[in-house]
């Protein structure tokens, strides 16, 4: 049978560069040994040849608007410090005293003049140079003339997101974004700030996360209760470097699953709201809620000076989500961002850190905010002048990020221990997960390097 790829075209009627199909890019049909998933050797060599040779998302821009703001960045055995120079540019050094090896900082984020060890108060600037030896004089000269300043690692910033990586000869961060960047830019995420950030450690390995993240084709048995307010079969992007993916998900109208086409559930109703649309008025049906919420969005856009004529119609009600190797994930709307971060553990490839943001821009008009959908109380202050604090749940305790995220939480340790069975031969992707098959192909041609 010859798969339609017209199946998915949600932009009928529509037309617009952005929503333009990257042509079609065939990673073959193999099965890849699921070993990939629980061997201890796979994930040390995984760690040096895939995490150590990238670029890893460190933290956005707004963790560091002002010189001497500074956010810690933990993946693996490694921790980080992005830093904002007096000089106003954004540096990253290893959070590690040359001294004798003690982590400076323990704080997610925070404002400093100097970074100083907890263990002897060896001193180091902004830049990372060494200002202060305790007792000095008590060290011979030739032992001082090692380097005695922080050791550097390169350090980009596109589209308001901060980017780290442990390889000197890396190409520049905007290469191995490829046409993503621009894309990205759209969103003006430098303007946003968190308004949310948890973390919570899931008893899977981190591509299990990645893995299930990506495809929406576990929608409709996993999270039965979103067929009637989003569509689980859509557009997906592969782009050439292997590097990045994307994937359109429509919101505001029941998946072809779904039984009801016509009625206005309530979360549609939810969403119709957000755009300013009173749902107990509206005279259309399910399928008419979504352009609906595109043109109130457009006039919302038009009254506020919002510059939404950027953007397609589907960027407007629906969620554009990028893939970024290895381990990111980035859903984008015009009013949020949501980042997603899949952390290996540093020794037992059977758990994961999922770390998450959402990063949202306040506009002082009523009715205007981040989309109802993504669970922000009423207790949030979306203001930005308070960074929330990091609410990390410990494996084996609930994570409390939602209902779906939770049965994702729930779900991911089984499909674990089904990737240990001798009967588990490895994973037969269909073309639903197209950007699961994109993902490993660039997996695999890291690891035979």
């Amino acid at each position: 049978m010859k798969f339609d790829f017209n199946l998915w075209d949600i932009h009928i009627g529509n037309p617009h560069p952005f929503n333009e199909r990257a042509p079609r890019i065939d990673n073959g049909t193999g099965r890849p040994d699921p070993e990939r998933y629980h061997d201890r050797d796979f994930a040390a060599r995984e760690w040096e040849q895939v995490f150590a040779k990238s670029w890893l998302l460190a933290c956005p821009v707004s963790d560091v608007a002002e010189p001497g703001d500074f956010a810690k960045f933990d993946i693996g055995s490694e921790s980080f410090l992005i830093v904002r120079g007096e000089d106003g540019e954004i540096r990253a050094h290893y959070n590690v005293c040359p001294h004798r090896g003690a982590r400076l900082v323990q704080a997610d984020v925070g404002a400093v003049n100097q970074f100083s060890c907890p263990f002897h108060s060896w001193k180091f600037d902004l830049e990372g140079t060494n200002t202060h030896i305790t007792d000095e004089e008590t060290f011979q000269p030739e032992v001082l003339c090692h380097d005695t300043d922080l050791t550097s690692v390169r350090c980009e910033t596109v589209a308001g997101l901060v980017f780290i990586s442990m390889d000197e000869t890396i190409e520049p961060l905007r290469d191995f974004l490829g046409p993503v960047a621009e894309q990205l830019e759209l969103y003006q995420i430098a303007d946003m700030y968190p308004v949310q950030h948890r973390r919570s450690d899931w008893g899977a390995n981190w591509k299990g996360g990645i893995d299930a993240f990506a495809e929406t084709y576990h929608l409709h048995a996993v999270h039965p209760q979103t067929q009637g307010l989003m569509d689980d079969r859509t557009q997906i992007d592969l782009y050439p470097n292997g590097l990045v993916s994307r994937q359109f998900v429509p919101f505001a109208q029941p998946s072809r699953r779904y039984d009801d086409q016509d009625s206005v559930n309530p979360g549609i109703a939810m969403m119709l709201a957000d755009a300013g649309i009173d749902p107990a008025t509206f005279e259309g049906t399910a399928k008419e809620t979504r352009a609906a919420i595109q043109k109130a969005k457009r006039k919302r856009s038009d009254d506020l000076g919002l510059g939404y004529e950027r953007f397609s119609d589907t960027q407007l009600s629906d969620s554009t989500v990028y893939s970024v190797f290895p381990n990111v994930q980035i859903g984008c709307h015009p009013e949020a961002v949501f980042l997603h971060r899949f952390l290996p553990h540093p020794t037992d490839p059977n758990q994961f850190t999922y770390d998450t943001l959402i990063l949202y821009r306040d506009v002082d008009a009523p009715g205007y905010s981040a989309p109802a959908w993504m669970g922000l109380g009423d207790d949030v202050d979306l203001s930005g002048r308070t960074r929330p604090e990091v609410v990390h749940t410990k494996l084996g305790d609930p994570p409390g990020l939602g209902e779906v995220l939770d049965q994702d939480s729930d779900l991911l340790p089984v499909v674990q221990a089904g990737a240990h069975s001798r009967g588990f031969r490895g994973p037969l992707w269909s073309e639903q997960e197209a950007r699961l098959r994109h993902f490993h192909a660039e997996l695999d041609k890291r690891m035979a390097q």
